[in-house]
């Protein structure tokens, strides 16, 4: 019994380095919440059950060290680095002979285990094989290893339960990791347990069954549930083969979209799958955890199709949902979101879901926003298992691999992508050596061009989103990869449209008047109120002309935005209220009176209040 084979491999925690405006990111993040969040809230502060206190000991913990740990070490940042380890080293120390861990185990009086709850085992798994990348600590694998024994005794007395079960490829992730560095045949028999105890996603994709807004409690609709379940086929097909589970991812994200889709590339969810409409919400934890399943299934399937969603999540909901220095973030963002406020919204979840703020209504995105930009760096590129190199997403990083026979490369990756159009790429080499390179070519670009040293290769023939390029490579050559940017409009429900270009959704922005709602130390909660009128159609054939400027450290600023388009619209008459959001755009938009304007529409992320959904106003 053995894995079968990925497409691609992740690269370890480190190879890869983020530059330019990425990396600003991650520095806002290590100087605003995620670096600072220890010493302003209590769920991950000195108390807490993962470091020995009595306090939070489920998922919080966990969550947090999944963003903070890739933080630290692709920064290089010492003092994240010393937040990190106190608590791996009490992960590690905590381990008992019987092989569990952790801060709770319930046992009966003779010491078998009656009842466990495997799921905030399965995040700090994750924590620690990104730690052992990073550091190659030795301690980490006959760790992870006895822990899995533990698993295998008691998993059948003890099976996944509750939020466990739409989540156990968490788990089978890890076995795998720990599989293919020891080769000991219990972990992929513990695997097939486990995929038998885990929801069955590949069905529920195969003939998805959800087509409307859900409003009752179920584990299958739960946004952020199904946003890590979209990767289960995927490890199940690691683990048997066949290609029924592919066909199934391919299928259900496509269902997913046309029954929930948002602009913004992500499926709604304010809390339970919400429906089409424009204002219902999606929640950050959902955001985070679809890009780390596209991360996933670009590894094990190679295909580009799923660098093409992760780049329009990550570049657009990502930056929506966090204030631009990195001090507040918001449960659920809204596509067409015209106010913020504590105010009955038609969600499940409570009134203060759209607030920026410190924990707005519930603190698992809190904890658990902080691994979007880190893993996306951490998976930019991958090796392809045969000496080469694939590109997931060209964001500006550092590349340093093995390729060939075995030579260290160096690959530097600029440009300012997504906000210009080209992509550069100059290679460092010690010797001469032949691999691939495997360039992702995005589905929205009709006329890319690869430029080697100057001279423009043939007509480019992807396969599944990638062009393969093998030669023996020099040290010093340089690529460039120009990738034309349309701008287009989608047409949404009842007629309304978005507007695309590259992999940047555009909206326009809203004024905006930050309230302060309740004050602290560092992380206050803001309610945002509009200054401005958001009533606008766009006008059908107005065009749209693109206005670039120097990218910024941080780009995800309306004020400072390095790329805006300018169209035309009219204000909407008969576009309302509906409660406290913004209703549906008009499927007949009234504009008498009104007279066209020019419109200026911003990258969607960097607008807080904003409409990412407009009516379509046809002249005459």
């Amino acid at each position: 019994m053995t894995l079968y084979p990925t497409a691609f491999e992740a690269l370890p925690l480190g190879r890869i380095k983020p530059r330019g405006w990425l990396k600003e990111q991650l520095q806002l993040q290590a100087d605003g919440l995620t670096g600072h969040l220890e010493e302003h809230w209590k769920d991950v502060g000195p108390d807490n059950g993962w470091i020995g206190g009595a306090g939070e000991s489920w998922e919080r913990g966990p969550y947090y060290l999944d963003g903070l740990v890739p933080l630290a070490y692709l920064l290089e940042d010492e003092r994240l680095i010393a937040k990190a380890k106190r608590w791996i080293e009490w992960s590690l120390a905590s381990q008992r002979e019987d092989g569990s861990f952790g801060p709770d185990r319930i046992e009966t009086a003779n010491a078998e285990v009656t009842e466990q709850d495997w799921w905030h085992y399965m995040i700090m798994l994750k924590v620690m094989i990104q730690y052992e990348e990073a550091k190659g600590d030795e301690r980490v694998v006959p760790f992870l290893a006895k822990f899995f024994r533990y698993v295998a005794r008691h998993i059948d007395a003890c099976p996944l339960r509750e939020w466990a079960v739409p989540r156990g490829a968490e788990l089978m992730l890890a076995l795998h990791w720990t599989y293919r560095r020891t080769g000991e045949p219990f972990l992929l028999e513990l695997s097939g347990i486990v995929s038998r105890q885990t929801t069955d996603w590949t069905s529920i994709l195969e003939n998805f069954p959800f087509w409307r807004k859900v409003e009752h409690w179920d584990h299958r609709t739960h946004v952020v549930n199904v946003a890590m379940g979209v990767k289960t086929p995927a490890l199940r097909f690691e683990l048997e083969g066949g290609e029924r589970e592919e066909a199934a991812v391919r299928k259900g994200i496509e269902s997913l979209m046309t029954y929930h889709g948002q602009a913004h590339g992500m499926f709604s969810g304010d809390e339970w799958l919400s429906g089409t409409h424009p204002s219902q919400g999606v929640e950050l934890c959902a955001v985070v955890e679809y890009m780390f399943t596209m991360e996933q299934l670009i590894r094990i399937f190679g295909d580009g199709h799923y660098g093409d969603i992760l780049e329009k999540v990550a570049f657009n909901a990502l930056p929506a949902a966090v204030s631009a220095d990195w001090t507040a973030h918001q449960y659920d963002q809204q596509v067409n979101q015209v106010v913020c406020n504590v105010a009955k919204r038609d969600w499940s979840n409570g009134d203060d879901a759209n607030l920026f703020g410190l924990e707005p209504h519930f603190g698992c995105c809190t904890a658990n926003m902080h691994q979007g930009w880190p893993k996306l760096v951490s998976h930019a590129w991958m090796s392809d298992r045969s000496g080469g190199l694939a590109a997931a997403t060209y964001a500006p990083c550092t590349v340093k691999a093995s390729v060939g026979s075995g030579s260290e490369a160096t690959l530097t990756v600029g440009g300012d992508y997504p906000f210009r159009e080209s992509v550069t790429i100059g290679l460092a080499l010690a010797q001469p050596e032949r691999f691939a390179l495997h360039l992702r070519i995005p589905s929205w670009c009709a006329l890319p061009k690869l430029i080697l040293n100057g001279t423009e290769l043939a007509a480019l023939q992807p396969a599944k989103g990638f062009v393969r390029v093998e030669r023996e490579w020099q040290d010093g050559d340089r690529i460039e990869l120009r990738l034309p940017m349309a701008t287009v409009t989608t047409t949404r429900n009842m007629y309304a449209v978005s507007v695309e270009r590259g992999p940047l959704v555009y909206a326009l922005p809203i004024g905006e008047n930050w309230l302060l709602h309740q004050k602290r130390e560092r992380f206050s909660d803001w309610e945002v109120y509009p200054t401005t009128s958001w009533r606008y159609g766009l006008v059908e054939g107005a065009g749209f002309e693109a206005e670039t400027v120097e990218v910024p450290a941080q780009p995800f600023l309306a004020e400072q935005t390095p790329v805006k388009l300018r169209t035309r619209g009219m204000l909407v008459r008969n576009w309302r209220m509906e409660g406290n959001n913004a209703d549906a755009p008009p499927l007949n938009p009234i504009t008498e009176g009104q007279e066209e304007r020019e419109l200026t529409l911003v990258p969607y992320g960097s607008a807080k209040l904003r409409i990412g959904e407009f009516p379509s106003i046809r002249r005459g």
